[in-house]
């Protein structure tokens, strides 16, 4: 039996807001849009980055939803990597789109990377597309 991985399902606290920051910060295209599930009391959208096979499902659960459940600001989650081509000015552009930077540029085993945080605090490293030295 293989097993192939296909996605990444995020909960979000509010869709519209992480769809907004996916979308026009972060430059994904809709995949997916955006629907209600009945069955789950919530709504998914799915996107990925213009290229890539790699996918992400934002998914909102209405309160008392079984799939509700607790979430603390990303802890559930490490983090999500997007490559740049020139990682100073992907952090400079985030910075002035209000993205709040928690890891500046620097080299962290041999990579050139840093890390923001979306609308709910998920962590994000922007790694250059090819190894520092």
């Amino acid at each position: 039996m293989e097993f192939r991985f296909v996605y990444t399902g995020l909960r979000v606290r509010d869709i519209e807001r992480s769809l907004q920051f996916y979308t026009e910060i972060l430059g994904m295209e809709v995949v997916d849009p955006l629907e209600s599930y009945e069955p789950t009391r919530g709504k998914a959208v799915t996107v990925r980055s213009p290229g890539s096979s790699q996918l992400l499902e934002l998914n909102w659960y209405e309160e008392g939803s079984r799939f509700g459940t607790a979430y603390v600001n990303g802890e559930e989650l490490d983090h999500l990597g997007f490559e740049v081509e020139d990682l100073q000015d992907a952090v400079k552009r985030l910075e002035e789109k209000g993205v709040e930077v928690v890891v500046r540029p620097g080299t962290i085993g041999g990579w050139r990377e840093a890390f923001v945080k979306d609308p709910d605090g998920i962590w994000i490293e922007l790694v250059l597309r090819k190894k520092a030295g």
